[in-house]
């Protein structure tokens, strides 16, 4: 009898691990693409992206780098080592400007970032320009 309740125990904790184990590769492999860290200019142009890989990249405006054409912008992010040209056709965020952070998601082709999505980077301090305002 207390062999039947120990074997029942080991097959419970062999399949409560297989399953433990399933559901965290199942996990993984389902956020594999929502976890995605930026690149920084220098780290993009040491190890050249394939065409067609679609990854973020981050740094600050380049001041004097920023020419807006219509939808069109064009700059240049730097990580105060290397310098990316970036291609944007968008609405730009309210916080984009020269000399702020910025990521940029994309591809790198032909030596230009060809950007589908910029975020601005901001600190804790942000404050909306309505309220900016209002403060003392």
């Amino acid at each position: 009898m207390a062999s039947l309740r120990k074997a029942r125990r080991v097959r419970l904790i062999a399949f409560a691990s297989v399953a433990l184990v399933l559901a965290t590769t199942l996990i993984g492999y389902a956020m594999r693409d929502g976890i995605q860290f930026f690149r920084t200019p220098s780290q993009a142009l040491a190890t050249a992206p394939d065409a067609a890989e679609i990854f973020r990249l981050g740094g600050m405006v380049e001041p004097g780098s920023l020419v807006r054409d219509g939808a069109s912008v064009r700059f240049r992010l730097t990580d105060g080592e290397q310098a990316i040209a970036v291609s944007y056709s968008g609405l730009l965020p309210d916080l984009f400007a020269e000399n702020e952070g910025a990521i940029a998601t994309g591809a790198l082709r032909d030596g230009e970032f060809r950007a589908t999505e910029i975020l601005a980077k901001h600190d804790e301090d942000y404050m909306p320009r309505e309220l900016a305002d209002l403060s003392p």
